[in-house]
């Protein structure tokens, strides 16, 4: 559905809606927002509406508005109205404790999350946002065989959930982290469409970075017709997707023609942090893993706004800890990874990553990178 085809849907639905009653012309209008990408708006829009109908579970859909507005303010904001709602709701709220423990788990509160998630599960073992929020926590918990066990069962009992693909995605990177390479593989070519670009790019540069075989890789062609699209630099994180799947087709040139966009662009997000990294992984691509690793490590925690939650942005703390190890400083590399090497279960993932390797990280046309 093209942008025009769905504002005059959307005006439809909120004059429906206002026959209807308050609640529902305020519900579409967040959603009117949302879906234009005004996660700020959205946001506070959001704030007004929990004050008229507090614990509104319809509501809760959008709480992403928070984050996806690239403010920490807004983001620190979101978390408390979660909790504020989730206390108002109770904790026999399946919605609400689903929500907070998707918070929690974004907050790095993981065991926390776990048990909120398991509990959400026991009210309705359906809940997607709560087994969502469980496969983040064991993901920092490095739960490896345990977690793709308890994502297929609840996958089993619907293969057409929504949710399908993305959880299979997470199934891959528990895989990833106990080397069980060939069912990472396997996910991604099964459950994955073509247009999970992002996702595909993210499994595959994961296992390149550990010198592994990718999965099926996307079309450079439709990776390039994505970013010239209209919305293709629209949200950063979704611009760094595409870029990954740039860096695993080792397509420098393209890199660097976006880094130079991206530092062109106005706003502080891309000129201030999405540049840098594409410069890395242009550096990467093209075999020159000090500059890579001076780059990336000048950002420090400034890579977080990148976008995206913990599981994702971790991909680019990888790309450095290789860098690092490429160009000779192990130390480093292993400092860098020393709290999911520790406190992790499963990291077999972690030990390659730190394993010195010959050769330059990554070289055009190569199909893995060497370890």
């Amino acid at each position: 559905m093209n942008d025009t085809l769905l504002k005059q849907q959307l005006v439809t639905a909120h004059r429906d809606a206002q026959s209807a009653g308050e609640r529902e012309a305020s519900l579409v209008y967040g959603v009117y927002l949302h879906t234009h990408r005004q996660y700020r708006l959205t946001a506070d829009h959001l704030v007004a509406h929990f004050e008229r109908w507090p614990a509104d579970e319809v509501a809760a859909l959008m709480l992403d508005a928070f984050p996806a507005s690239g403010d920490a303010a807004y983001r620190a904001h979101g978390d408390a109205l979660v909790e504020q709602q989730a206390t108002l709701a109770g904790p026999d709220s399946w919605p609400w404790t689903s929500c907070l423990a998707s918070s929690r788990a974004e907050q790095g509160r993981v065991r926390e999350a776990r048990r909120l998630a398991e509990q959400a599960l026991s009210l309705n073992r359906r809940s997607g946002v709560a087994v969502h929020a469980l496969a983040h926590a064991e993901h920092e918990l490095g739960a490896g065989p345990a977690s793709t066990r308890m994502l297929d069962e609840w996958l089993a009992e619907d293969s057409h959930a929504v949710q399908s693909g993305h959880l299979n995605w997470h199934a891959a990177l528990q895989s990833i982290a106990c080397g069980d390479f060939a069912d990472a593989r396997h996910r991604a070519d099964s459950a994955l469409r073509r247009e999970d670009v992002g996702m595909r790019a993210a499994t595959n540069w994961r296992l390149m970075l550990v010198g592994q075989e990718p999965a099926g890789r996307s079309d450079p062609d439709h990776v390039r017709e994505l970013l010239e699209a209209p919305g293709g630099m629209a949200e950063v994180f979704h611009t760094f997707n595409l870029a990954l799947a740039l860096a695993v087709e080792a397509a420098t040139e393209d890199l660097e023609h976006l880094a130079d966009r991206a530092a062109a662009d106005p706003r502080p997000d891309y000129h201030e942090v999405l540049a840098p990294v594409l410069r890395a992984l242009a550096h990467l691509t093209a075999g020159r893993p000090r500059a890579a690793a001076d780059t990336l490590a000048a950002l420090d925690d400034q890579a977080e706004r990148i976008g995206g939650v913990r599981v994702e942005r971790e991909i680019i703390q990888d790309t450095l800890a290789r860098a690092l190890i490429e160009s000779g400083d192990p130390a480093r590399a292993a400092a860098l990874l020393h709290h999911r090497t520790t406190t992790r279960r499963h990291h077999h993932y972690e030990d390659l990553l730190l394993r010195s390797g010959p050769g330059p990280v990554r070289c055009p046309g190569e199909a893995a990178l060497p370890v």
